[in-house]
């Protein structure tokens, strides 16, 4: 059996390191596509090599334009790629141009489909993370959902649940595979003058938050007068930074810490010793919950909602520098309850047997 797995963003490099981990146990070729999406050395290339994933057999270098004609340029590589391989099957994770383009590529061409992280929804269609997620699971001849509400809302578009199968995520898997490892890295903590347990981790990368300029202000502005009372570290996504270099408005405090993006296992290492993790990133509100790290989401709603309930997280909208300020402050050392919404950590050995199996 030989599969094709799209990847473009550093999410879906570390989802696939598990899932590609579990090919090779089942005889399984595999054949690597890297749209180029994230091109950044530290957002792409350490990951791979950090994580194992197997080199990329092509990398078309797609790099950042409008989403119309990022999206376009991938579809037709991809198309190309797929006719050379005849692959049984087309992988795609998650929200990105890269998955729709690899479930349009394959659809157009008769190939199934397999989308992990199927089922969520943030309700949003304005965000284009919506708008792909949806189309890749309309496209799709088998879904990996994460969780039970997952399931739920393709159920509701009038999916059949025969194609559904809900698998755990991935995420959990790879947290468990690295995560003890990560955290033994210090080093990096001495290299940043952080303390354990004394410093907030921030992320921000959503283009809701770096193309509106009233809430990357609120946001910078009110992580900036956090910093006056605890040290907060920022891996600087490039689109961000991007907004930031000139802006006339902000002058960033000594204690907020923006440093060049990092590797996976200086991330995990980071969102384990921090005393909160503020982001806008659907990924990074997961990592937090299972390294037991209270969250607040910088955005108007979330599709991770379990985690809200299970009061590991909050949502904050970042309509102001006061808003984003007391909302972080209010959930320093606030701890959720113990919850399992994720599976046992095996959603990547029952996403390949579901792939061999053919159904």
């Amino acid at each position: 059996m030989k599969v094709v797995t799209v990847v473009g963003a550093r999410p879906q490099f570390i989802k696939a390191s598990a899932v590609s981990r579990e090919f090779p146990k089942r005889n399984v070729e595999e054949v690597i596509v890297h749209t180029g999406q994230h091109y950044d050395a530290n957002m792409s290339d350490i990951f791979f090599k950090e994580l194992g994933i197997p080199t990329p057999r092509y990398n078309f270098e797609i790099r950042s334009s409008r989403h119309g004609e990022m999206t376009g340029r991938m579809l037709e590589s991809i198309e190309t790629v797929l006719l050379g391989e005849k692959p049984d099957w087309v992988l795609i994770y998650g929200d990105t141009n890269s998955t729709l383009a690899g479930a349009l590529a394959a659809a157009k061409l008769h190939i199934p489909i397999a989308h992990v992280e199927a089922g969520l929804r943030s309700f949003n269609r304005a965000m284009p993370e919506e708008v792909n997620r949806i189309m890749a699971d309309h496209l799709s001849s088998i879904l990996f959902s994460p969780t039970e509400l997952g399931r739920k809302n393709l159920i509701s578009e009038g999916i059949p649940s025969t194609k559904i199968s809900v698998v755990g995520d991935v995420m959990y898997d790879v947290s468990q595979y690295y995560g003890s490892l990560a955290n033994k890295n210090k080093i990096l903590l001495q290299r940043l003058g952080l303390e354990e347990k004394k410093f907030i981790l921030l992320t921000c990368h959503r283009q809701e938050n770096t193309d509106n300029i009233d809430r990357l202000k609120a946001i910078f502005l009110g992580l900036n007068d956090v910093a006056e009372k605890m040290p907060v570290v920022c891996p600087i996504h490039p689109r961000t930074k991007k907004y930031l270099l000139d802006a006339e408005w902000f002058k960033p405090s000594k204690e907020l810490k923006l440093i060049d993006p990092i590797g996976y296992l200086d991330m995990v290492t980071l969102e384990h010793t921090s005393a909160l993790i503020a982001t806008d990133s659907g990924g990074v509100q997961k990592e937090a919950f299972f390294y037991e790290v209270p969250c607040v989401t910088l955005r108007d709603e979330t599709e991770w909602e379990e985690l809200i309930e299970g009061g590991w997280n909050i949502l904050v909208p970042p309509l102001s520098k006061e808003v984003v300020r007391d909302g972080v402050l209010s959930r320093l050392n606030r701890m959720g309850k113990k919850i399992f919404p994720y599976g046992d950590g095996k959603a990547s050995q029952a996403i390949v047997d579901a792939m061999v199996r053919g159904v």
